[in-house]
């Protein structure tokens, strides 16, 4: 990987690291949420998908900018389930949840740091740097438990203290037979957008190694 493409990655970290100093002391001071104490409010912010997806991009991209010769498969499973759950978090909040809360300040520019600017360089950084040929059939199959993990975790947490994280989710307003079809529906959209990474980085590197014939 070139250089730039290294510090194209650690500035995708360093993007998420400064919205999450951002975030963090707001959550600890807001005082109309569901949660009592600043460290259970700050607990919170940790199970919200944009948030968790955020920091696998900033590991996975502060992994790339060290190390962009290293390969294992539990990198290759984590970079596609942070490239996969960005463009979620980014196509689910602009399509769904953007407006739906009034920002402003310091939260505004958290929001979009999180939902946009880290979503734009991720995928963006991916498409022009890669690493390529890091994803096979196999990592796509393994990517898919980060999404149904947290899906799990989350309507098992709810029902136990009454509290959903995204409105799409919220069993309580919607019941379980649609919040059941809004979760098929995004473990189909996150299995689809994983196999079509899959396709553009075959696509990808097979026009990098014929770039590399022609200009031999």
């Amino acid at each position: 990987m070139s250089v730039t493409g290294r510090v194209w990655n650690a500035a995708t970290a360093a993007v998420v690291v400064v919205a999450l100093a951002l975030q963090i002391p707001i959550t600890a001071a807001a005082q109309d949420g569901a949660f009592d104490t600043p460290a259970a409010r700050v607990a919170n912010l940790f199970t919200f998908f944009t948030i968790l997806t955020n920091l696998l991009v900033a590991g996975t991209s502060a992994a790339i900018a060290l190390r962009p010769e290293r390969r294992s498969t539990v990198l290759a499973v984590l970079r596609l389930d942070a490239l996969v759950g960005i463009a979620v978090t980014a196509a689910v909040y602009h399509t769904l949840l953007a407006g739906l809360r009034d920002l402003s300040g310091a939260e505004e520019v958290a929001n979009q740091l999180f939902h946009s600017v880290s979503p734009a360089l991720a995928l963006v950084g991916w498409v022009l740097f890669g690493p390529r040929g890091t994803t096979d059939r196999r990592v796509v199959l393994l990517s898919l438990a980060y999404p149904v993990a947290w899906l799990a975790f989350t309507l098992v947490r709810g029902a136990v203290i009454g509290w959903y994280p995204y409105p799409f989710v919220d069993v309580v307003e919607l019941g379980y037979a649609q919040v059941a079809f809004n979760c098929v529906g995004i473990a189909v959209l996150f299995g689809v957008l994983a196999a079509a990474v899959l396709g553009v980085d075959r696509l990808l590197g097979r026009r990098a190694v014929g770039g590399a014939r022609i200009g031999a």
